[in-house]
């Protein structure tokens, strides 16, 4: 299994619409609200990496007011399991 974490930025005043959005989506595992420089945090967790690659190209970055988002791909190993 592949997994990943992304951060997005949304519009202002739009996180909540893009939070339940992006819960829609197959393969996504966790979605959470943050301060700072991002506004949502997501685990995405699926078979493989290029299902991670079509979730955030073709479908999270696809939700209107979705303004960027930054990939963090898990190094499977390392870490707790």
């Amino acid at each position: 299994m592949e997994i990943a974490f992304v951060l997005v930025k949304s519009k202002i005043s739009h996180e909540m619409e893009v939070m339940n959005e992006i819960l829609k989506i197959d393969g996504v595992k966790e979605v959470m609200g943050t301060y700072g420089q991002y506004d949502i945090f997501v685990k995405v967790h699926v078979p493989t990496r290029s299902e991670i690659e079509k979730i955030i190209t073709k479908e999270i970055r696809a939700i209107k007011n979705v303004v960027s988002t930054t990939t963090l791909p898990v190094i499977l190993g390392q870490g707790n399991k």
